[in-house]
């Protein structure tokens, strides 16, 4: 696998909450990003938004999070729209958006849940700015980073956590840290969306996109049988050997289930 580097794209729209839904209500499954654009023009949705502004938010925002794997997430998320609750589908968002942007998966990690654990009430501009500036001088960025790439680069970071609710919105000089905590439900989604891909029992406690909760194996252990009466899965557990009982076959019976519970 070629080496991911940090990029700027994030600020192309940031959480872009609002126009990946009216987006995901345009895409259809092998769509380009191209007549997505052209569709999303032309449907008037986006009155005060620039046809090259437009093209940014589909190329640099929309594509990467949710048209790669074929279009996997934007089905999924499309399948989904309106049985989710806004907090439960803006954490959905918020996986995709750090899974397409390196920059922010790490700064959630490394710097927010670390500010929450030590309880820090704060986040402001110059925490990001010394974690980019550390980035910069570690080569994750393709090539250095001008002064002012720094600054816009930093400011971004803390807005687009404020968009999915890690932060409050305001300042960026200050910005006060808010409980994140995974939703029920979403934790199902990824768990078997983990499950579809192959991965074992094992392999889905252990999987990265938990830590962008906060969460390690335990915890997500622990989570998965607090659940479990739900009738998601079936948890059986001794020492280190865990094995679950995954209820629903594929996508669409995850759907059921996930709306019935």
């Amino acid at each position: 696998m070629s080496k991911r580097f940090y990029t700027v794209k994030l600020s192309a729209g940031l959480g872009l909450i609002e126009e990946t839904r009216k987006l995901l209500d345009l895409w259809s499954p092998g769509i380009s990003a191209v007549e997505l654009t052209r569709l999303a023009l032309e449907s008037g949705q986006f009155p005060n938004v620039t046809s090259r502004r437009l093209k940014n938010i589909v190329t640099d925002g929309f594509k990467p999070r949710y048209m790669v794997n074929s279009g996997a997430p934007a089905a999924l998320l499309k399948d989904l729209s309106g049985k989710l609750s806004n907090r439960e589908f803006n954490q959905l968002l918020f996986v995709y958006t750090c899974r397409a942007h390196l920059i922010l998966e790490d700064f959630v990690r490394e710097v927010y849940w670390s500010a929450y654990s030590s309880g820090k009430g704060t986040l402001s501009i110059e925490d990001a700015r010394r974690f980019v500036q550390r980035a910069n001088e570690d080569g994750k960025t393709f090539k250095p980073w001008s002064e002012s790439t720094l600054t816009r680069a930093s400011r971004y970071l803390g807005a687009c956590c404020a968009d999915f609710g890690l932060l409050e919105s305001g300042e960026n000089n200050g910005r006060n840290i808010l409980s994140f905590q995974i939703e029920a439900r979403v934790l199902a989604i990824l768990a078997y969306g983990f499950h579809f891909e192959g991965l074992g029992d094992n392999s889905v406690l252990n999987h990265s996109d938990w830590k962008l909760f906060g969460m390690d194996r335990d915890d997500v252990l622990n989570e998965f049988k607090r659940h479990a009466r739900k009738s998601w899965f079936i948890v059986q557990s001794a020492g280190d050997i865990v094995r679950i009982g995954w209820q629903a076959k594929n996508k669409e019976e995850l759907i059921n289930v996930i709306v019935s519970g």
